[in-house]
């Protein structure tokens, strides 16, 4: 496969996946000339997460590629925007840019359009995720989440689930749907034990 270049947001802790969607706050000079530029051309951005938040320099090795699919310009130049998922790509190497945002040179990762988990899988992940809730005290609308399709459902809970970066990031980068489903049940059996108190989401 040939590699491609890809502008990108490095961005701590926030990850997307295929065919989901991601929603974002653009207000930094550099990120509005990253958007601004995506928009004059292909409307593509490249997520992926820094290793150390500290300096931002070092990236992991997976993103996803997004392409803006709404995009609301503010009178002072920021942007609200909204990426759709289109692929997960593998980084090769950062590029020398004269570009106030970074660029790299990147091979995309094809994924299975038809994943599906076995019936005892979804029944297992469906049990610690409704576990993992109620410890944390979150609330969510079971009724929807088991209208989703597998693979909605597990990388749509990977990517707002409240795990650290490194966790989160483990997730992006496995495998195939069982080996995240796995992993995503590992997590919510990890992270349940600590204090609910800490943090609250609403998921739905």
């Amino acid at each position: 496969m040939s590699a491609l270049r890809l502008p990108i947001f490095p961005l701590a802790g926030a990850i997307l996946f295929p065919g989901l969607q991601l929603p974002l706050h653009i207000f930094e000079p550099r990120y509005r000339d990253l958007v601004g530029t995506a928009l004059a051309k292909d409307r593509r951005i490249a997520m992926i997460q820094p290793r150390a938040i500290a300096d931002g320099s070092s990236l992991f090795d997976i993103g996803c590629v997004g392409r803006i699919d709404d995009v609301e310009a503010l009178p002072d130049g920021r942007y609200n925007i909204v990426l759709e998922g289109e692929s997960r790509f593998r980084l090769l190497r950062e590029l020398d840019v004269t570009t106030t945002f970074r660029q790299v040179e990147a091979e995309l990762i094809p994924d299975a359009t038809d994943e599906a988990l076995s019936s005892v899988e979804r029944a297992a992940f469906e049990q610690e995720a409704r576990h993992f809730a109620d410890s944390q005290g979150y609330q969510v609308d079971w009724q929807s989440l088991e209208r989703l399709d597998d693979a909605s459902l597990i990388n749509g809970v990977s990517q707002i689930a409240p795990f650290d970066s490194a966790a989160k990031q483990a997730l992006l980068e496995a495998g195939d749907l069982a080996e995240r489903c796995e992993l995503l049940i590992q997590l919510m059996q990890f992270f349940g034990r600590s204090d609910p108190d800490e943090s609250r989401v609403t998921l739905q």
